[in-house]
């Protein structure tokens, strides 16, 4: 089941007579993920672009611009649903960007630091 499959809206909701909840396993939140954030760097000073595999990583998060992979391999809606072998992102609608779940893996010190 994926995480979108849960929010689907019914056709009828009147028609329930129970709602049933569960706590996700480590397992399912992992593959309801699309990335792992790895490193703490945001945009590169230099080019202004999103560095790899960090908080702003469009191969992770999607495009920065509508149709346009990172690299500028791939512009325009004529490449619509390719994904870039440079730089690996998927060239969609940036608005992607707002949606999805990343697995970030915090060091012990950040989740000991309320005690």
């Amino acid at each position: 089941m994926a995480l979108r499959d849960l929010f689907e809206i019914a056709e009828n909701p009147k028609n329930y007579s129970a709602v049933r909840i569960k706590i996700a396993t480590s397992d399912e939140v992992t593959s309801w993920s699309n990335g792992e954030v790895r490193t703490s760097e945001t945009i590169n000073y230099r080019t202004f672009k999103p560095e790899r595999d960090g908080l702003f990583c469009g191969k992770i998060f999607g495009p920065v611009h509508d149709y346009e992979c990172i690299c500028g391999k791939y512009k325009r809606m004529k490449h619509r649903g390719i994904t870039c072998e440079k730089c690996g992102v998927e060239v969609i609608e940036s608005k992607v960007r707002g949606t999805g779940w990343v697995i970030l893996n915090l060091h012990v010190q950040y989740l000991m630091s309320g005690f």
